[in-house]
């Protein structure tokens, strides 16, 4: 049996203060639904990779590994507090397409500790560059980057944005549409699709749906 649809945006008790459901609940519910694939992109890490890997294949549901990564608005090496306050980050979805990817993956989430680290572990635009290949990259939540921006007016800056990660992806980007009940998402949802004309669906780009 082949899905439909797949959940590519799913946290677990590995993310801390934001996941709540165990990894084996997770593949329990995935399993009862009939559905044949999950991904699990935990916040910043990929702790729960082998426990969610093994699980998965003993129930016979294909693993999706992935990270929900933090991206530095500037340098990784930037740790200095932002003049618009906040943390300086902003989310990005990657998932493994193949073994490269694993490894290249597992080099970003490493990096985001020992390297940038500041109240999160981050990456930044240079580190996508590098490793790349063999991940695929989905725009994220309402905290990614163009929804971030489109939300605060800055269309512009959002178009600038979902370009530059088209560049360094190529195929393998996907923009999101974002639906839900969160006071913010009549604006993200209607700027989606008033802009999304001049920025994705003219370059012949899969849909993603996500959630805050």
């Amino acid at each position: 049996m082949t899905s439909e649809f797949v959940h590519l945006h799913n946290h677990s008790d590995y993310s801390l203060l934001d996941g709540a459901q165990r990894v084996e609940q997770l593949v329990n519910t995935i399993d009862d639904l009939n559905m044949d694939g999950v991904a699990l992109t935990e916040h910043g890490n990929m702790f729960s990779t082998v426990p969610f890997y093994q699980k998965a294949q003993k129930a016979g549901i294909n693993p999706i590994i992935g990270c929900e990564t933090y991206v530095a608005v500037e340098s990784r090496h930037n740790k200095k507090p932002q003049a618009g306050g906040g943390w300086g980050n902003n989310h990005l979805i990657l998932l493994v397409q193949n073994q490269l990817g694993y490894k290249n993956l597992m080099k970003l989430v490493t990096a985001g500790y020992l390297e940038g680290f500041y109240y999160r572990p981050r990456i930044d635009m240079e580190l996508l560059k590098e490793h790349s290949d063999g991940l695929v990259c989905l725009s994220g939540c309402l905290k990614g980057e163009i929804p971030e921006k489109m939300l605060n007016g800055d269309y512009e800056g959002a178009r600038d944005a979902a370009l530059r990660f088209s560049e360094i992806f190529s195929d393998k980007w996907r923009d999101g549409l974002l639906k839900s009940n969160s006071p913010c998402s009549p604006v993200g949802w209607r700027g989606f699709m008033l802009d999304s004309g001049s920025i994705w669906f003219n370059k012949d780009k899969d849909k993603t749906a996500t959630s805050p």
